[in-house]
């Protein structure tokens, strides 16, 4: 199964099985959070700069918890890299801000 959703920029990024799967393995905190993963792409709270190229959406899920997806966005489509939660916003504050 792929699910789609819609970035901030209106680019189509997909959630593939095997994505999913390799995300819960490495960061099993995040069985059964699939849906607010998908919909921390489509409503951050903000969108960093990565490293390499990549995105990170990011969204309070819960008080002082953020969870944190990265994602690509390529010309007219995108994919879900990882995912993981953080409480460490320093870290992320680091980061250019891209959104809003």
């Amino acid at each position: 199964m792929i699910d789609l959703i819609h970035s901030v920029n209106k680019v189509p990024i997909r959630l593939t099985d095997e994505r999913w799967a390799h995300i819960t393995e490495e960061h099993c905190e995040l069985a059964g959070l699939r849906l607010e993963v998908l919909e921390t792409v489509a409503n951050p709270d903000r969108v960093l700069a990565g490293g390499e190229g990549e995105l990170l959406a990011v969204r309070e899920l819960f008080p002082g918890k953020h969870l944190a997806v990265v994602y690509r966005e390529l010309a007219g489509d995108g994919f879900i890299i990882t995912a993981f939660l953080t409480s460490k916003t320093k870290a992320l504050k680091k980061r250019k801000q891209l959104w809003p």
